[in-house]
C-alpha cells in the first residue's frame, strides 16, 4: 500500500543551491506549469469504496486497464489511500502456501480488512496534490515519498481529477518542452552522468519460481525484474503490472511455476525489454523511454548482460531535482 500522509511543500528555497542557468531549464519549466495543465482531456478513473472485496477490486482494475485506484471510506467520508498492484503482490506473497491451498485472504478480504492487516494505522491521509500546484512540487512528492501515483484533488469539491504519474509528467515535458534550450549534459553518456542504478541490481533467473520473483518485489521494492539466463543475459522483463494479469487469468493459485513459464503465459500488456547502453547519450535514452511508453530501460553491455536499470524516477531526478540541489531518491 503506498505511503499515506499529508504532502508538504517542496524544500525551503533557501536550502537549494544556485545551479548554472543552463542546467535549470527543466527545473524552471516544471515550476512554471501546473498539475492541471498535465491532465489529459479524456482519461479513465475508477474509485473503490473500502468495503469492496479485494478480489473484485483487482478484477475491476484489470477490466479497466488501470494500475491503481483511490480508496473512499464511506464512514469517514474522505479518501484514505490508494489500492495498487503492489497491494496485490503483497497479498499473494502474504497468503500463498502452495497450489493445493486456497488463498482465503484474497478470496474473502474486503479492502478495509487488508488495510487493517497491512497498514496497522489505516486512518492516515492520502498523499495528494491540488491542481494549481506546480509540476515541480508533483515530482518532488512522487520521488520523496517513493510513490508511483499522485492523485490531483480539487480542494473545493474534494473530487479526484486525475492520477499523475512519472510517465505522464515526462511525456508532458517531451511534448511541450521541445523548444527549450538543450542543456549540454544531455549529450553526455548516461553512465558517466551516474543516472540509474548500477550496483546490486535486482534480477531473477528464468528457472526461479514466480513466488521467488514476488519475494524480490516485496523485499527490494522494485517495479520490474530483468529475467536472466545462465550467462546473466537479459531474456525478458517481468514487471509488477504482469502480476495483476494473474487476476485476469485466474492463475494466481499456482505461484510455483518457473519464470520462463510465467513469461510464456502472458497474454496482454507486455512491456517487453527496452535496452540501452552505458555509452549512449542522455537525450537518446529519454527519447527512447518516452516513445516506447515504458517505465524503465535495462542497461546492458554489448553481450546483453545486465549492468543497470534506468527508471523514470532516475530521469526526473536528474533533469528536474538535481539542478535544484535536491536528491529525493536518497531521502
Amino acid at each position: 500500500m503506498e505511503p499515506l500522509s499529508q504532502v508538504p511543500c517542496s524544500p525551503d528555497k533557501t536550502k537549494i543551491k544556485r545551479p548554472e542557468a543552463e542546467a535549470t531549464v527543466y527545473l524552471n519549466f516544471m515550476k512554471s506549469h501546473s498539475c492541471y495543465e498535465a491532465i489529459p482531456i479524456s482519461c479513465k478513473l475508477v474509485i473503490f469504496d473500502t468495503t469492496l472485496q479485494v478480489k473484485k477490486a483487482f478484477s475491476a482494475l484489470v477490466a479497466n486497464g488501470l494500475r491503481a485506484a483511490p480508496l473512499w471510506d464511506s464512514k469517514l467520508q474522505r479518501f484514505v489511500g490508494m489500492l495498487t498492484i503492489t497491494d496485490f503482490i503483497n497479498i499473494l506473497h502474504c497468503y500463498y502456501k502452495s497450489p493445493l491451498v486456497q488463498m482465503y485472504g484474497l478470496e474473502s478480504h474486503k479492502i478495509e480488512t487488508w488495510r487493517d492487516v497491512y497498514l496497522k494505522s489505516p486512518t492516515q491521509f492520502l498523499i495528494s496534490i491540488p491542481p494549481q500546484s506546480s509540476l515541480f512540487d508533483a515530482i518532488y512528492s512522487l520521488l520523496r515519498y517513493k510513490i508511483h501515483r499522485l492523485p490531483v484533488i480539487d480542494p473545493e469539491s474534494g473530487n479526484v481529477l486525475h492520477i499523475l504519474t512519472h510517465k505522464r509528467i515526462l511525456k508532458f515535458l517531451h511534448i511541450f518542452g521541445k523548444n527549450l534550450p538543450k542543456p549540454a549534459f544531455l549529450k553526455r553518456p548516461v553512465q558517466e552522468l551516474g543516472i540509474g542504478t548500477f550496483r546490486n541490481i535486482a534480477t531473477v533467473h528464468q528457472s526461479a519460481s514466480l513466488y521467488e520473483a514476488l519475494s524480490i518485489f516485496v523485499e527490494r521494492r522494485v517495479s520490474a525484474l530483468p529475467v536472466v539466463d545462465e550467462q546473466g543475459k537479459v531474456v525478458a522483463l517481468y514487471s509488477r503490472f504482469d502480476v495483476i494479469n494473474l487476476a485476469a487469468q485466474q492463475t494466481y493459485n499456482n505461484l510455483d511455476i518457473t519464470m520462463q513459464e510465467a513469461i510464456s503465459q502472458r497474454t496482454c500488456c507486455v512491456e517487453g525489454v527496452i535496452k540501452c547502453y552505458p555509452d549512449e547519450p542522455l537525450d537518446l535514452v529519454i527519447d527512447r523511454i518516452v516513445k516506447a511508453e515504458v517505465h524503465r530501460l535495462v542497461l546492458v553491455d554489448r553481450l546483453d548482460v545486465v549492468k543497470g536499470i534506468i527508471s523514470l524516477s532516475d530521469l526526473l531526478q536528474a533533469l528536474v531535482l538535481a539542478p535544484a540541489g535536491i536528491d529525493a531518491l536518497l531521502s
